[in-house]
């Protein structure tokens, strides 16, 4: 039986909490959407669903995070995780309390955990407050967040103000020094009629302690941090082995990198002195149709390198200024998304199983380019990104996020192959 079923409201995010439980030992599949087929788990620990909720209207959000909700029942998922992001990324007529109403309803939850906190990224919670590397989030930068500006630090404030219901806070004395009193702490929150409950935690030990303390909830909601302590108390009492992903060395690599990011052209910088390059001619994009077979060319012609020949978008951002200015922004994003999809399904039919990807967009490109539906996580080739099998093929692939890495990422990666 699975033990857990996550619901992401977006993609990287659901990365995230994967490749958080497959370090505690998990064994983790990820579905890009609920699947409309059912899945044959065999020894997977987790199922984790990417959904694309997090700044759509309420209503929408609501029924894709019940349909996936439905599905992981289906599956036999023991418990559920509502995930979101560890800065709490929702206005007061945002989404995670909608639909952490509605999962609770629909699993009969009368109570569940709000847990934010990732130590290891510097999110923690004290006095129900959430802190940002020693930042109160409305103080670290996220008050600016075009999308979601986060206003208070509260968690109390935060959830009271789009949820149904009250919170309760059980404080760090409590976690840290009586831990042997949380169960009695948390029924007598819920007497006093809390429907979610916070937990401060400044560490890895108190989100064990809150694991174990919540482990009989049926609903648990939060940050990547939680899914970690939840596989990891898993692991540790029954000595599991550490799940592995074996990458097969046969079969040809590509690095496709899209991002603009700061860090990407530190990346795409570093490996260009070491392997094969090309940048991509956005004018050639634009107005050539044969272009994308004579980048398929270029590639396929160095299928034999070690390491593995590099196409890239990523340009400093003076450049890319003034390509948008002459075709606009939005025109030139679709179109290089457009052709990076492309290039990977033309250089998976020429034989190439292993695809290291730069950049949110450009990773969502690559994904309809194969068409993957869902992935097993392997091991992090940094903190959030690992590499993946794609379901019942011989294909791996990176989903890196722009800043994500060390400008070494690209060559790194490609250690992990199997001899």
């Amino acid at each position: 039986m699975i033990k857990l079923g996550v619901i992401a409201d977006d993609f990287t995010g659901a990365t995230d909490i994967a490749s958080f439980m497959v370090s505690a030992g998990w064994k983790v599949v990820l579905f890009n959407g609920v699947p409309n087929r059912a899945f044959a788990a065999g020894d997977t620990d987790a199922i984790v669903i990417a959904l694309k909720s997090r700044s759509i209207p309420v209503n929408e959000a609501v029924e894709m995070s019940l349909t996936a909700s439905a599905w992981l029942k289906t599956q036999g998922c023991q418990r559920q995780f509502f995930k979101y992001c560890s800065t709490f990324d929702s206005t007061p007529q945002g989404n995670i309390g909608p639909v952490t109403d509605a999962l609770m309803k629909f699993l009969h939850a009368p109570v569940t955990l709000v847990c934010p906190a990732v130590p290891d990224n510097g999110r923690t919670l004290f006095n129900g407050h959430l802190f940002v590397k020693g930042a109160l989030l409305n103080e670290s930068g996220m008050e600016h967040h075009p999308v979601t500006p986060m206003k208070h630090a509260s968690v109390k404030k935060l959830m009271e103000a789009q949820s149904s219901g009250l919170c309760g806070n059980i404080t760090l004395d409590m976690v840290k020094n009586h831990a042997e009193e949380l169960g009695s702490e948390i029924e007598k929150q819920v007497a006093n009629k809390a429907k979610y409950l916070i937990f401060d935690i400044l560490d890895n030990q108190d989100l064990l302690t809150v694991a174990h303390a919540t482990s009989d909830f049926p609903l648990v909601t939060g940050a990547a941090g939680l899914g970690y302590a939840i596989a990891a108390l898993d692991t540790l009492s029954v000595s599991a082995p550490k799940a592995t992903l074996s990458i097969e060395s046969k079969g040809a690599a590509v690095v496709l990198s899209g991002s603009c990011s700061a860090m990407t052209n530190q990346q795409v910088d570093f490996y260009q002195q070491r392997a094969s390059s090309l940048a991509l001619d956005v004018e050639k994009i634009i107005h050539e149709p044969s272009y994308l077979e004579t980048v398929t060319a270029w590639v396929k012609s160095r299928s034999h390198e070690y390491p593995a020949p590099m196409v890239y978008a990523t340009q400093p951002p003076q450049i890319i200024e003034l390509i948008q200015k002459h075709y606009g922004a939005e025109f030139v994003s679709e179109k290089i998304e457009v052709f990076f999809a492309s290039l990977a399904r033309s250089l998976a039919s020429e034989g190439f199983n292993k695809f290291i990807v730069a950049g949110g967009e450009t990773s969502g490109a690559v994904t309809q380019g194969l068409n993957i539906d869902g992935m097993i996580i392997g091991e992090p080739v940094a903190p959030g990104v690992p590499w993946t099998q794609v379901l019942d093929k011989q294909q791996w692939v990176i989903l890196k996020s722009g800043n994500f890495g060390q400008p070494d990422f690209f060559l790194k990666a490609q250690e992990q192959y199997d001899e």
